[in-house]
């Protein structure tokens, strides 16, 4: 552990407990929730990835102090407070030290409402569609993830991890958690430079496609690597072969804050995880990785939940024990009648030669009601592809209405905090 960082549940001061949340008039969900509903503290954690996160993470999974929900320090003040509204901790700690927090105003969710005593760590969205979610994540949950993942990869005694993905993030959170469980000390990076990365004294890395590609363009030996987790997007098939032509131990992973990050490594779930489809296609998972709930939200958790399996948003399939992922829900594009995976198209626009990097993305269309519209960063600036070739191209593997209507060509794909495309950007054209 870090020495000399600061510890979490040194605050004492604790907002008093009133008789009814004060915002039950508003949330009726919420209402059904009563305070206190456990008796441990919360802290929100808006620090950036460093020795006091990492202790405070530590002291959460270990029992010795309040359970914590990371926040990005670069969030906007609006969506800070929304998500601080949505998670009502106990205290706030910043680089300046520990606040307790108040409700900011008489309609303001109540603050300091304990959680489960089994809950370490809470993940918040960034409630770009609506209010926000906040995972609830039992330490054991966290190490079993953490533990399955370390046997997956093999990883061995005194192994060191480089966290450059935000810790604000599940993909961050458990490279943490994964070092703590090895008895390691995580090599921390606050921002991504490719450069830093690739001399890093580190063994395991978890990585997004774009800083992936960045690693590969600055030259970094990946052979160093003995592992390279890959997540937070699909990742195009030209990436992953000159990764592994160049040294890389490449594994991709699939997973959300909802499991504790990746719960299948290259398709194959982890040790006591379950993966199966319904009769519609959507990917179910089961195992001691999931959540316990989104906190405060009975509601919301009761719709992802059927008995002991969590319903994703994402569709698929599952062959030969193996999992694959077509795309996400919210992504089937209804165009003219028909519809549209737009995942399996950007997996099959990836193949083409002159295609770096593709998203493909539904937009309005007074016609067809939505168009298929391909978002694309070409291998080549100078012989980009034309919108008649991918068409053709598409149409070689897919039915004619999956071939994109409409072709833009960008530097580079617009990305999420988390690494993933912002798709809300990319539908706007």
């Amino acid at each position: 552990m870090f020495k000399g960082a600061a510890r979490a549940d040194r605050v004492t001061d604790q907002p008093d407990q009133p008789d009814q949340p004060e915002w039950a008039a508003d949330r009726p969900e919420r209402a059904a929730v009563r305070a206190p509903v456990g008796d441990r503290r919360v802290h929100a954690l808006v620090l950036p990835p460093g020795p006091r996160l990492y202790d405070a993470l530590a002291a959460a999974l270990d029992g010795g102090g309040p359970a914590v929900c990371p926040i990005s320090p670069d969030l906007p003040a609006p969506a800070r407070d929304a998500l601080l509204d949505a998670l009502a901790p106990h205290a706030v700690e910043t680089e300046d030290g520990v606040e307790p927090r108040r409700p900011r105003s008489a309609c303001a969710p109540i603050a300091g409402i304990p959680a489960d005593p089994g809950t370490a760590v809470m993940i918040g969205t960034s409630g770009s569609t609506g209010s926000p979610k906040i995972v609830e994540l039992s330490a054991a949950a966290l190490r079993h993830s953490a533990a399955a993942t370390l046997d997956r990869i093999g990883a061995g005694p005194g192994d060191r991890w480089l966290c450059c993905v935000p810790t604000s993030h599940i993909a961050g959170v458990q490279v943490l958690v994964r070092s703590l469980v090895a008895g390691t000390a995580p090599i921390i990076h606050p921002r991504f430079d490719a450069r830093a990365a690739a001399a890093a004294d580190a063994d395991h890395v978890s990585v997004v496609p774009t800083q992936l590609r960045r690693l590969l363009d600055a030259g970094a030996d990946l052979s160093r690597y003995r592992s390279i987790l890959l997540g937070g997007a699909a990742a195009p098939p030209d990436l992953l072969d000159e990764a592994r032509a160049r040294g890389g131990r490449v594994f991709t992973t699939y997973g959300m804050s909802e499991t504790c990050g990746g719960c299948a490594y290259d398709g194959i779930p982890l040790d006591g995880v379950r993966a199966d489809v319904d009769a519609a296609g959507r990917v179910r998972l089961a195992g001691p990785v999931l959540f316990t709930g989104y906190r405060l939200r009975p509601a919301a958790t009761a719709a992802v939940r059927d008995g002991d399996w969590y319903l994703t948003q994402d569709l698929g399939a599952v062959e030969d024990g193996r999992l694959r992922i077509r795309g996400r829900i919210d992504d089937v594009i209804n165009t003219g009648g028909e519809k549209v995976v737009a995942g399996e198209v950007a997996a099959a626009l990836s193949r083409h030669p002159k295609i770096r990097d593709v998203v493909v993305v539904g937009r309005a269309d007074p016609d067809w009601g939505e168009r298929v519209s391909a978002v694309v960063v070409p291998a080549s600036a100078a012989e980009p592809p034309a919108l008649r070739e991918l068409r053709a191209f598409v149409r070689a593997t897919m039915p004619a209405h999956a071939a994109p209507h409409e072709l833009d060509l960008v530097e580079a794909i617009p990305l999420l905090p988390s690494g993933k495309p912002d798709r809300t950007l990319l539908r706007q054209g």
